[in-house]
């Protein structure tokens, strides 16, 4: 049975951590001590649960918990081998872990358990972290709190920190909590529903402090010439940038990207004292671990030409990479881990907005919040005094701690696709839905792109959040359309990589049947469609400079001259040979063009659904729902084709193994021999 402490601390975590203006994602811990069973002996054991490494307030449940012998932690205080050794106490944790011990402890479980509190909460507000960099915090600190809250000089988290506010709690009775300089705050109580009120005590009397107090335009006064673009421009302006800022920042390796526009982002952006603040870099360790230690900025005004921003770009980029190249090897030592990549993770741009970047959506999105809770810090710091994080010398500690890099070492492989970001054209249903499956099943990012919006609504929703999926409503005949949804997917994940042409449509009908209407139905949807598609990826991909793929989804009707079939079948050739003419032209970008050709799909397909079914049935005088049997039995293998044998052949094109083929179409159709490709 869980108890009632563990309980109300999950509670208490919980609701700390869905504010972000309390605490940031992933970031911070809270703890509970009680009494528990020792399950040897069946006695009562003094127990301290803690939140986990890389555990989320907002979302703790009790597996995120780890949980220890409390006298067993403490025990650790009289062989603690002094800041030189520190390190090798986290390791010492697992020795007192309790049971199975839960999550792993984090480094700050020290402070959690030597603190003479039974509820101890540790947070990183943008209020507290504002007073925390102040230039003259501790004065702050004095002046706003009083006696309820003491200032501890910075140091890096660990035991030593441990102790040092410990002998705060122990000398200062009267205190409810500390500021931690250049880092956040800790606060305790008796009871949970105590630590929590002394915690937002903390946090409200800090952005009083600065609301009352504070300078009424602490960035400085608006840049003229950097406001804000208009909302359709800025947009329009993004969406440009975006894969070209994508390609630099995946320099080292690829990364997914997240734009945010947001009036917080858009003001610091406007401000005079935006580049002299970005030099100086984040502060609170979880801070600069997911932006790196400064940003990169545009400097240039939101009206210049976009050559010359792009061009302007690269010149940064460069120049920041030599920079952070000199950052690592002025702090570096013999001991210290490899520079794990020269890229920003935060890129700024005046009048447009942020772009942030990761191994993953929800990375890159999380560091771009990260940076938003810096900008609040700053804006804080430089209301009361002025902003000074702590030295680049203690960052670099940190970033390239070996405990931090042993973190990194513990992460799972990432999937095939991974930092992949897909756009699949009609993925509302059918065969679509399924690659769209597939492929986030396999890491990718996708845009799940139909004419049926609630469709692509629903198949983006069946694949996660928004971290994972956005449906885009698109008609692909429409160029306006096609340059909209490609112009989604940069906006939502920073691109795109890997294109399916998959949205069709079919009649079947005698030669002497088929209209002119029926003719350019088939050819603007399929023919005209993949071309529009793929011209207005090939423009991103080539902007981004990482390659890429287009997969056609064709037909062996493309190859097979099947009756009653010639606007279908001449539309799928046209597919198929669009493969091989993009191939030839695009391979110089390194972005490969290969299609797939599906023998009929009847189960699960929206074209057979929709009519076509019904039609070939009676071509091939059989009943419509015996058609997929009829297409089996007519095949090599005398198996039926499914939407997820195409998405499977989609995943083995574009997942890497076949990085040298490009211009091959696939068979899918279980072995027709009259399609054979010859």
């Amino acid at each position: 049975m869980t108890p009632q402490a563990v309980r109300d601390l999950i509670a208490r975590s919980n609701r700390l951590g869905a504010d972000p203006t309390t605490t940031n994602y992933a970031g911070g811990n809270t703890s509970a001590k009680g009494t528990g069973t020792d399950p040897v002996t069946g006695g009562p054991v003094d127990l301290l649960w803690v939140k986990g490494s890389g555990g989320d307030l907002g979302t703790l449940t009790e597996t995120g918990l780890a949980v220890l012998r409390l006298d067993r932690l403490r025990a650790l205080a009289d062989v603690y081998p002094g800041v030189e050794r520190e390190d090798e106490m986290v390791a010492a944790f697992d020795y007192c872990l309790h049971g199975r011990g839960g999550a792993a402890p984090s480094i700050d479980t020290a402070m959690h358990g030597l603190v003479e509190a039974p509820h101890v909460d540790h947070l990183h507000p943008d209020a507290g972290i504002a007073i925390a960099c102040a230039a003259d915090g501790e004065a702050l600190t004095k002046e706003i709190f009083g006696d309820r809250v003491v200032w501890v000089p910075w140091r890096r988290p660990g035991f030593q920190l441990g102790l040092d506010i410990a002998a705060v709690r122990a000398a200062d009775p009267q205190a409810v909590g500390v500021i931690l300089g250049g880092h956040g705050i800790t606060a305790w109580g008796a009871t949970s529903e105590e630590c929590e009120r002394n915690s937002r005590e903390i946090i409200a009397t800090a952005q009083a402090a600065i609301g009352s107090r504070g300078a009424a335009e602490p960035f400085g006064p608006v840049r003229p010439g950097f406001e804000p673009l208009p909302g359709a421009e800025r947009r329009s302006r993004a969406a440009a940038l975006a894969p070209v800022i994508r390609g630099l920042a995946s320099t080292d390796r690829r990364q997914v990207g997240h734009w945010t526009d947001s009036d917080v982002v858009l003001d610091f952006l406007s401000r005079d004292k935006l580049e002299a603040l970005a030099a100086l870099g984040t502060s609170c360790p979880d801070h600069f671990l997911r932006t790196k230690v400064r940003p990169l900025v545009l400097d240039l005004p939101p009206a210049a030409p976009l050559e010359d921003a792009v061009a302007r770009l690269r010149e940064l980029h460069a120049a920041y990479r030599e920079d952070y190249r000199a950052y690592y090897e002025r702090h570096a030592t013999p001991d210290s881990p490899a520079m794990r990549g020269a890229d920003p993770a935060i890129v700024l741009v005046p009048g447009v907005g942020m772009f942030s970047f990761g191994a993953n959506a929800q990375t890159a999105r999380v560091a771009g919040e990260f940076y938003v809770n810096a900008i609040n810090v700053m804006r804080g710091a430089e209301a009361l005094s002025t902003y000074a994080p702590i030295p680049e010398s203690e960052k670099f500690r940190i970033e390239y701690w070996a405990l931090e890099e042993a973190k990194l070492a513990r992460m799972p492989k990432p999937k095939p696709l991974a930092a992949r970001i897909a756009l699949v054209t009609g993925g509302g249903s059918g065969i679509g839905r399924a690659i769209a499956h597939r492929l986030a099943a396999e890491g990718a990012c996708v845009v799940v792109a139909d004419r049926d919006a609630g469709a692509a609504a629903t198949v983006a929703a069946e694949l996660g959040s928004a971290d994972v999926a956005v449906p885009v409503t698109v008609d692909v005949t429409d160029p306006g359309a096609v340059a909209a949804a490609v112009d989604a997917a940069a906006l939502a994940f920073g691109g795109v990589d890997l294109v399916v042409n998959n949205a069709g449509l079919s009649v079947s009908k005698p030669l002497l049947e088929t209209t002119d209407a029926d003719w350019d139905l088939q050819h603007d949807v399929m023919a005209k469609g993949s071309f529009l598609v793929s011209r207005a990826a090939a423009r991103v991909m080539i902007a981004q400079g990482l390659g890429g793929d287009l997969v056609y989804i064709a037909s062996k009707n493309g190859v097979f001259a099947g009756p009653n079939n010639v606007a279908y079948g001449a539309a799928k050739a046209d597919q198929a040979h669009q493969v091989r003419l993009l191939a030839a032209e695009l391979g110089e970008h390194g972005i490969r063009v290969n299609g797939v050709n599906p023998d009929g799909v009847v189960r699960g397909s929206g074209i057979f659904a929709g009519g076509w079914g019904a039609q070939r049935a009676a071509v091939y005088g059989v009943a419509e729902e015996d058609l997929g049997a009829f297409y089996a039995r007519r095949t090599l293998l005398k198996r039926e084709v499914l939407p997820e044998h195409v998405a499977a052949a989609v995943f083995v094109l574009t997942a890497g193994e076949l990085s040298h083929t490009t211009g091959l179409h696939v068979p899918v159709d279980a072995g027709v021999a009259a399609a054979f490709l010859r």
